[in-house]
């Protein structure tokens, strides 16, 4: 089963960051070496929510706890999926727009209202109080990369491979770091832009990284979008440096040179999104 054509934006947390049980979880999980590598994990997710919506359509099941791992720093960090809320999410989105007598056949009521609470649950901040951990650690968007979090990361922090079998491009940064780029980013936006939906969105991420325990790590993760571009393209991505120059550009006033960094990220991107529609 080929990857999915979506990038993921991660956090990953130490395991001080969980309770005393899910450390013991998690650091057990990681010595049996039991976690997927960024790369087959969104298929083994695919999987899993698929099976457990097909699965008679009653309830949610229960899910096992799966993540992915990081050793950074001599210290082992993890990313966990939250299988149990993509499979809530799931359910809900194949009632959206779907006419009530087809969407009760393909989720029932009962199962919809379970969904529901779970999902509402999570956005309500419940988990973080119960568990002391954010409601969840990996953003997923499919066919391009959301321009907002390319403000997070700087272009020295890219990591790229390419091999025979397969391909991989990320960047990967401190939180802190990401956090710091995020603030600047909101300041400058709001300053030149005011309320525009690129503020609120970048305001968005900003808080979603202030969920997080101080020592995490973010990846911002290509993920199966390497397969749709040629290795040239991918080696000399610089849509994080374009993303720079255009706020360095806002905040000294220059509405030119930030004009023609967005555009020239929009062309890029939007030559992706259109092979959506390729058959």
């Amino acid at each position: 089963m080929p990857s999915l054509f979506a990038s993921y934006l991660r956090v990953y947390e130490p395991l001080t960051a969980f309770d005393r049980d899910r450390q013991s979880y998690w650091r057990r999980y990681a010595k049996e070496g039991r976690d997927l590598g960024p790369i087959e994990g969104p298929v083994r997710q695919r999987t899993a929510v698929l099976e457990a919506l097909g699965a008679g359509w009653t309830r949610l099941p229960d899910l096992p706890d799966e993540a992915y791992v990081l050793e950074w720093d001599n210290a082992i960090l993890v990313c966990p999926w939250n299988l149990r809320l993509r499979v809530a999410e799931a359910a809900l989105n194949a009632r959206d727009g779907v006419p009530a007598v087809l969407a009760d056949a393909f989720v029932p009521p009962i199962l919809a209202g379970q969904a529901k609470a779970v999902v509402e649950d999570w956005r309500s901040g419940a988990k973080v109080l119960e568990q002391g951990v954010p409601r969840v650690h990996e953003q997923v968007s499919t066919w391009g990369v959301p321009l907002r979090w390319f403000a997070f990361v700087d272009l020295e922090e890219r990591e790229f491979s390419f091999t025979a079998r397969r391909r991989t491009l990320r960047y990967r940064t401190e939180i802190s770091k990401a956090r710091r780029r995020a603030h600047r980013a909101v300041s400058v936006l709001r300053k030149s832009l005011g309320d525009a939906p690129i503020t609120e969105a970048v305001e968005d991420g900003t808080r979603w990284l202030e969920e997080f325990h101080p020592r995490s790590v973010v990846e911002l993760d290509y993920g199966g979008l390497v397969n749709l571009l040629p290795e040239d393209r991918l080696a000399e991505d610089d849509s994080p440096g374009l993303v720079a120059a255009g706020l360095s550009a806002l905040s000294r006033g220059d509405a030119e040179s930030a004009s023609e960094a967005y555009e020239k990220l929009v062309a890029r991107w939007r030559a992706v999104q259109l092979l959506e529609r390729c058959n």
